[in-house]
Protein backbone atom coordinates (compact mmCIF):
# COMPACT_ATOMS: atom_id res chain seq x y z
CA UNK A 1 0.00 0.00 0.00
CA UNK A 2 1.15 3.34 -1.40
CA UNK A 3 0.01 6.31 0.94
CA UNK A 4 0.39 9.89 0.46
CA UNK A 5 3.39 9.61 -1.07
CA UNK A 6 5.53 13.05 -2.06
CA UNK A 7 8.64 13.39 -4.20
CA UNK A 8 10.11 16.34 -5.35
CA UNK A 9 13.14 17.22 -7.65
CA UNK A 10 13.87 20.59 -6.84
CA UNK A 11 11.26 22.73 -7.85
CA UNK A 12 9.64 19.88 -9.73
CA UNK A 13 6.86 18.16 -7.25
CA UNK A 14 6.91 14.41 -9.39
CA UNK A 15 4.46 12.83 -6.66
CA UNK A 16 2.11 14.94 -5.13
CA UNK A 17 -0.41 12.84 -2.14
CA UNK A 18 -0.67 9.93 -4.25
CA UNK A 19 -1.78 6.71 -3.05
CA UNK A 20 -2.35 3.03 -4.13
CA UNK A 21 -3.22 -0.42 -3.12
CA UNK A 22 -2.15 -3.54 -4.85
CA UNK A 23 -3.69 -6.85 -3.49
CA UNK A 24 -2.26 -10.54 -3.48
CA UNK A 25 -3.90 -11.69 -6.48
CA UNK A 26 -4.59 -8.09 -8.37
CA UNK A 27 -3.58 -7.30 -11.37
CA UNK A 28 -3.86 -3.73 -11.67
CA UNK A 29 -3.09 -0.91 -14.40
CA UNK A 30 -0.94 2.03 -13.48
CA UNK A 31 -2.01 4.47 -16.43
CA UNK A 32 -0.74 8.13 -17.09
CA UNK A 33 0.84 10.17 -19.97
CA UNK A 34 4.37 10.19 -19.71
CA UNK A 35 6.08 12.42 -16.99
CA UNK A 36 3.11 11.56 -14.54
CA UNK A 37 5.26 9.74 -12.34
CA UNK A 38 4.56 6.01 -12.78
CA UNK A 39 8.38 5.31 -12.81
CA UNK A 40 9.06 7.64 -9.61
CA UNK A 41 6.29 5.60 -8.02
CA UNK A 42 8.06 2.34 -8.99
CA UNK A 43 11.34 3.12 -7.76
CA UNK A 44 9.88 4.38 -4.53
CA UNK A 45 8.42 0.94 -3.52
CA UNK A 46 11.78 -0.42 -4.44
CA UNK A 47 13.64 1.91 -2.42
CA UNK A 48 15.79 3.32 -5.64
CA UNK A 49 14.32 7.01 -4.62
CA UNK A 50 13.50 7.73 -1.04
CA UNK A 51 10.32 10.30 -0.97
CA UNK A 52 10.32 13.04 1.01
CA UNK A 53 6.58 12.08 2.61
CA UNK A 54 4.86 9.53 2.97
CA UNK A 55 4.30 5.76 3.74
CA UNK A 56 4.41 2.30 1.49
CA UNK A 57 4.29 -0.95 3.27
CA UNK A 58 3.17 -4.79 2.34
CA UNK A 59 1.45 -6.85 4.54
CA UNK A 60 0.99 -3.78 7.03
CA UNK A 61 4.33 -3.12 7.52
CA UNK A 62 6.88 -0.82 6.51
CA UNK A 63 8.74 -2.26 3.80
CA UNK A 64 12.67 -3.34 4.55
CA UNK A 65 15.11 -5.25 2.71
CA UNK A 66 13.82 -8.41 3.07
CA UNK A 67 10.54 -7.28 1.66
CA UNK A 68 12.40 -6.20 -1.03
CA UNK A 69 13.46 -9.46 -1.81
CA UNK A 70 10.32 -10.64 -2.68
CA UNK A 71 9.73 -8.11 -5.45
CA UNK A 72 9.78 -8.94 -8.86
CA UNK A 73 10.87 -5.80 -10.85
CA UNK A 74 10.86 -5.51 -14.56
CA UNK A 75 12.14 -1.88 -15.64
CA UNK A 76 11.46 0.33 -19.03
CA UNK A 77 15.02 0.90 -19.83
CA UNK A 78 17.86 -1.87 -19.91
CA UNK A 79 19.56 -2.92 -17.08
CA UNK A 80 21.42 -6.20 -17.58
CA UNK A 81 24.95 -7.10 -18.49
CA UNK A 82 25.20 -7.22 -22.21
CA UNK A 83 28.09 -9.57 -22.38
CA UNK A 84 26.76 -12.68 -19.79
CA UNK A 85 24.66 -15.30 -21.24
CA UNK A 86 21.17 -14.76 -20.60
CA UNK A 87 20.70 -17.71 -18.25
CA UNK A 88 24.23 -16.96 -16.13
CA UNK A 89 22.66 -13.23 -16.00
CA UNK A 90 18.81 -14.55 -14.59
CA UNK A 91 20.73 -17.48 -12.49
CA UNK A 92 23.08 -14.85 -10.96
CA UNK A 93 19.84 -12.51 -10.17
CA UNK A 94 18.26 -15.52 -8.78
CA UNK A 95 20.78 -16.43 -6.26
CA UNK A 96 21.01 -12.48 -5.42
CA UNK A 97 17.42 -12.60 -4.37
CA UNK A 98 18.43 -15.58 -1.95
CA UNK A 99 17.90 -18.82 -4.05
CA UNK A 100 20.88 -21.37 -3.83
CA UNK A 101 22.94 -22.19 -7.35
CA UNK A 102 20.99 -25.18 -7.79
CA UNK A 103 17.86 -23.81 -7.25
CA UNK A 104 18.64 -20.33 -9.43
CA UNK A 105 19.71 -22.16 -12.60
CA UNK A 106 16.22 -24.38 -12.63
CA UNK A 107 14.17 -21.15 -12.39
CA UNK A 108 16.33 -19.46 -14.74
CA UNK A 109 16.31 -22.05 -17.24
CA UNK A 110 12.37 -22.67 -16.41
CA UNK A 111 11.42 -19.44 -17.24
CA UNK A 112 13.73 -18.65 -20.29
CA UNK A 113 12.20 -21.75 -21.61
CA UNK A 114 8.64 -20.46 -20.71
CA UNK A 115 9.00 -16.90 -22.60
CA UNK A 116 10.13 -18.92 -25.42
CA UNK A 117 13.73 -18.81 -25.40
CA UNK A 118 15.09 -22.34 -24.55
CA UNK A 119 17.16 -22.51 -27.72
CA UNK A 120 18.98 -19.23 -26.51
CA UNK A 121 20.25 -20.35 -22.93
CA UNK A 122 23.72 -19.76 -23.41
CA UNK A 123 23.52 -16.77 -25.82
CA UNK A 124 25.09 -12.83 -24.74
CA UNK A 125 22.32 -10.60 -23.48
CA UNK A 126 23.77 -8.22 -26.20
CA UNK A 127 23.70 -10.60 -29.16
CA UNK A 128 19.40 -10.84 -28.80
CA UNK A 129 16.83 -8.83 -30.28
CA UNK A 130 14.94 -6.34 -27.99
CA UNK A 131 12.14 -8.58 -28.04
CA UNK A 132 14.14 -11.12 -26.70
CA UNK A 133 16.07 -8.60 -24.23
CA UNK A 134 12.50 -7.90 -23.30
CA UNK A 135 12.05 -11.09 -22.26
CA UNK A 136 14.80 -11.77 -20.61
CA UNK A 137 14.19 -8.68 -18.32
CA UNK A 138 10.61 -10.21 -17.41
CA UNK A 139 12.49 -13.96 -16.79
CA UNK A 140 14.44 -11.71 -14.28
CA UNK A 141 11.58 -10.61 -12.57
CA UNK A 142 10.24 -13.76 -11.93
CA UNK A 143 12.94 -15.98 -11.17
CA UNK A 144 12.69 -16.27 -7.62
CA UNK A 145 8.53 -15.85 -7.81
CA UNK A 146 7.98 -12.87 -5.91
CA UNK A 147 5.21 -11.93 -3.89
CA UNK A 148 4.59 -8.57 -6.07
CA UNK A 149 5.69 -7.71 -9.42
CA UNK A 150 6.06 -4.27 -10.59
CA UNK A 151 6.66 -4.11 -14.39
CA UNK A 152 6.98 -0.94 -16.01
CA UNK A 153 6.01 -1.03 -20.30
CA UNK A 154 6.56 -4.83 -20.31
CA UNK A 155 4.96 -4.93 -23.93
CA UNK A 156 7.21 -2.79 -25.36
CA UNK A 157 8.98 -4.23 -28.83
CA UNK A 158 7.37 -7.30 -28.59
CA UNK A 159 5.93 -9.06 -31.64
CA UNK A 160 2.30 -10.55 -31.24
CA UNK A 161 3.05 -13.88 -30.49
CA UNK A 162 5.53 -12.55 -27.79
CA UNK A 163 3.05 -10.26 -26.46
CA UNK A 164 0.66 -13.75 -26.07
CA UNK A 165 3.12 -15.46 -24.18
CA UNK A 166 3.25 -12.22 -21.99
CA UNK A 167 -0.35 -11.67 -21.27
CA UNK A 168 -0.55 -15.54 -20.16
CA UNK A 169 2.43 -15.07 -17.88
CA UNK A 170 1.57 -12.15 -16.10
CA UNK A 171 -1.66 -13.42 -15.59
CA UNK A 172 -0.66 -17.15 -14.60
CA UNK A 173 1.33 -14.98 -11.95
CA UNK A 174 -1.68 -13.03 -10.44
CA UNK A 175 -3.03 -16.47 -10.32
CA UNK A 176 -0.72 -18.12 -8.31
CA UNK A 177 -1.71 -14.97 -5.62
CA UNK A 178 1.26 -12.30 -6.53
CA UNK A 179 0.32 -8.90 -6.85
CA UNK A 180 1.43 -7.28 -9.59
CA UNK A 181 1.42 -3.51 -10.34
CA UNK A 182 2.40 -2.85 -14.06
CA UNK A 183 2.08 0.64 -16.27
CA UNK A 184 1.70 0.50 -20.18
CA UNK A 185 0.62 2.75 -22.91
CA UNK A 186 -0.74 -0.28 -24.57
CA UNK A 187 -4.18 0.07 -23.36
CA UNK A 188 -6.17 -2.24 -24.60
CA UNK A 189 -3.45 -4.81 -23.39
CA UNK A 190 -4.26 -3.11 -20.21
CA UNK A 191 -7.97 -3.63 -20.71
CA UNK A 192 -7.93 -7.01 -21.50
CA UNK A 193 -5.61 -8.11 -18.55
CA UNK A 194 -7.14 -5.84 -15.56
CA UNK A 195 -10.01 -5.72 -13.46
CA UNK A 196 -8.77 -2.71 -11.71
CA UNK A 197 -6.61 0.63 -13.03
CA UNK A 198 -5.01 3.59 -11.53
CA UNK A 199 -4.61 6.46 -13.88
CA UNK A 200 -2.20 9.04 -12.55
CA UNK A 201 -0.92 12.96 -14.20
CA UNK A 202 1.00 15.28 -13.07
CA UNK A 203 2.11 12.94 -9.31
CA UNK A 204 -1.63 12.62 -8.22
CA UNK A 205 -4.28 9.93 -8.96
CA UNK A 206 -7.13 10.99 -10.92
CA UNK A 207 -8.91 8.10 -11.79
CA UNK A 208 -9.32 4.69 -9.94
CA UNK A 209 -11.19 1.67 -9.54
CA UNK A 210 -12.85 -1.54 -11.59
CA UNK A 211 -12.58 -1.02 -15.37
CA UNK A 212 -16.16 -1.77 -15.94
CA UNK A 213 -17.55 -0.08 -13.12
CA UNK A 214 -15.71 2.83 -14.21
CA UNK A 215 -16.56 2.74 -17.50
CA UNK A 216 -20.42 2.36 -16.79
CA UNK A 217 -19.72 5.48 -14.36
CA UNK A 218 -18.40 7.67 -17.34
CA UNK A 219 -19.94 10.49 -18.82
CA UNK A 220 -18.84 9.38 -22.07
CA UNK A 221 -20.44 6.39 -24.47
CA UNK A 222 -18.88 5.26 -27.79
CA UNK A 223 -21.11 5.08 -30.77
CA UNK A 224 -19.56 2.81 -33.33
CA UNK A 225 -22.09 2.82 -36.71
CA UNK A 226 -21.93 0.45 -39.24
CA UNK A 227 -22.90 0.88 -42.94
CA UNK A 228 -23.43 -0.91 -46.04
CA UNK A 229 -20.47 -1.80 -47.80
CA UNK A 230 -18.67 -2.55 -44.64
CA UNK A 231 -17.65 1.33 -43.67
CA UNK A 232 -17.22 1.62 -39.95
CA UNK A 233 -17.70 4.86 -37.96
CA UNK A 234 -16.90 5.21 -34.20
CA UNK A 235 -17.13 8.29 -32.18
CA UNK A 236 -17.08 9.03 -28.25
CA UNK A 237 -20.18 11.63 -27.16
CA UNK A 238 -21.82 12.55 -24.66
CA UNK A 239 -23.73 9.85 -22.34
CA UNK A 240 -26.93 11.87 -21.91
CA UNK A 241 -26.45 12.86 -26.14
CA UNK A 242 -30.21 12.14 -28.09
CA UNK A 243 -30.25 8.65 -29.78
CA UNK A 244 -32.78 9.80 -32.15
CA UNK A 245 -30.82 12.43 -33.48
CA UNK A 246 -27.13 10.81 -33.67
CA UNK A 247 -29.38 8.27 -35.52
CA UNK A 248 -30.71 10.49 -37.88
CA UNK A 249 -27.08 11.85 -38.87
CA UNK A 250 -26.29 8.24 -38.83
CA UNK A 251 -28.81 7.84 -41.40
CA UNK A 252 -28.21 11.09 -43.55
CA UNK A 253 -24.57 9.49 -44.20
CA UNK A 254 -25.57 6.06 -45.63
CA UNK A 255 -27.70 2.45 -45.02
CA UNK A 256 -27.06 1.10 -41.85
CA UNK A 257 -26.22 -2.04 -40.86
CA UNK A 258 -25.59 -1.69 -37.33
CA UNK A 259 -25.80 1.10 -34.57
CA UNK A 260 -24.35 0.32 -30.98
CA UNK A 261 -24.29 3.11 -28.18
CA UNK A 262 -22.24 1.46 -25.24
CA UNK A 263 -19.37 2.28 -22.64
CA UNK A 264 -16.33 3.99 -23.86
CA UNK A 265 -13.14 1.91 -23.74
CA UNK A 266 -10.18 2.24 -21.23
CA UNK A 267 -8.36 4.30 -23.77
CA UNK A 268 -11.49 7.08 -23.98
CA UNK A 269 -11.63 6.83 -20.33
CA UNK A 270 -7.65 7.59 -19.87
CA UNK A 271 -8.17 10.57 -22.63
CA UNK A 272 -11.18 12.23 -20.44
CA UNK A 273 -9.59 11.80 -17.57
CA UNK A 274 -5.76 13.37 -18.09
CA UNK A 275 -7.38 16.33 -19.84
CA UNK A 276 -9.47 16.95 -17.30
Amino acid sequence: MVTGLRVQFGATVALDGLGLTVRPGQLVGFLGPNGAGKTTTMRSILGVLTPQAGTITWAGAPIGEDARRRIGYMPEERGMYPRMPAVDLVEYVGRLAGLDRRAARASATHWLERLGLGDRLDAAVQELSHGNQQRVQLALALVHEPDLLVLDEPFSGLDPVAVGTMIEVIGEQAARGAAVLFSSHQLDLVETLCRQVVIIDAGRVVVAGEVDALRVASDLRELRVGYAGGREVCRVVAAGSDLDALLREARAEGDIVSFSFQPPRLSALFLDAVRA
